[in-house]
Parts: C-alpha cells; structure tokens; sequence
C-alpha cells in the first residue's frame, strides 16, 4: 500500500464509503412501494410495484390467470382489498375531484391508467404512469391515510365516463405498501 495506509485500514475507510453511497442512491430513487394482487378466491394472481416517475407514479404490473383482453386497472382511494368484490378499495384516486377517464376532457382521476392488455395466456406485463398520483406528500399521495389500492376489472375501461369508464367488476386487488 502506498501512503502508508495498510489494507486493514484501507478497509475499515471503505465501509464508511459504501454505506453513505447507498443511502445516497436510495434518496435518489426516491420511495418505491408494492402491491401483491389477489383475485376474488384470494389467490395471488401478481404483483404491481411502484415508483416516482415525471408527472406522476410509475406503474409496473404483472399478472396470470386473468380472462384474455383488455381489463381497466386504476389506483382506488382506500387501501383495503375485502373479496369477493373488493368495494372496500373505494373509489378511483381522485383528490382534484376530476372526471373520469384518460380521454375525458374535464379528467382525469389521478388513480386511471390505461388498460391492461391480457394476452391468450392469460398474462400481462405493463408499466403505466398514473399522472397526477405521488409517492410524496399530498393531494394524489399512494400513502395517504388509510393507503391505496390497485385494482384490476373485469372489462376494459371506455377512458371517458365518469365515474369507472364502464370496465365493470373489480377482479383483483392489493394494497400498495412501501416497500
């Protein structure tokens, strides 16, 4: 070793090094969170993680077992998932009390995201960005008191009629959590 540092000491200066560029890397990226979905049976069916993203969250989705073809998927305002039903999710996030629907022109809900498309297989794999909804404090916050939920229905969302888009039941749910 040159300076006269020994490795020892090399190592012990080191730790301190890596510890303080992981958490800097972890404020950087900013709070993630997860939901673990579940179908009306409660069997798990996937998993959605979240992440800050310009304008809003980013929403990464993968799931199996699900009817072929387009299915709406929202972030709902309360962060319970009662089956079979799952009502208890609430409405869509809706904290500037917008309409419905991506094609709307007075929305819309911070919670509305395209549709999920479900291939033959009965699997889909998607990331959204759910604009107007933030992993901070706020108005769209995913960890507002008494949380958030994503919810997948049964039919796809028309994106323009207040206030579910016409997408029918809700099929499977989970709770975002931080992660």
């Amino acid at each position: 070793m040159t300076a006269g540092i020994t490795k020892e000491a090399a190592r012990v200066l080191a730790v301190p090094l890596v510890i303080a560029t992981a958490a800097l890397a972890a404020v950087a990226s900013g709070p993630s969170a997860r939901a673990v979905l579940k179908n009306a049976e409660g069997k798990e069916i996937g998993t959605a993680t979240f992440s800050p993203a310009k304008g809003g969250v980013k929403v990464m989705v993968q799931v199996a077992g699900l009817a072929p073809g387009k299915h709406g998927i929202h972030i709902h305002a309360v962060g319970r998932c009662e089956p079979p039903d799952f009502t208890s999710a609430g409405p869509h996030l809706n904290p500037l009390q917008k309409k419905h629907g991506l094609h709307n022109p007075e929305g819309a809900h911070a919670g509305d995201m395209p549709n999920l498309s479900v291939g033959d297989d009965g699997k889909a794999s998607a990331t959204f960005t759910a604009r107007g909804a933030t992993m901070a404090d706020g108005a769209g916050s995913l960890f507002r008191p008494g949380g958030t939920a994503l919810v997948i229905h049964a039919d796809p969302d028309d994106e323009k009629t207040d206030p579910t888009g016409n997408s029918g039941t809700r099929i499977a749910c989970g709770v975002v959590e931080k992660s």
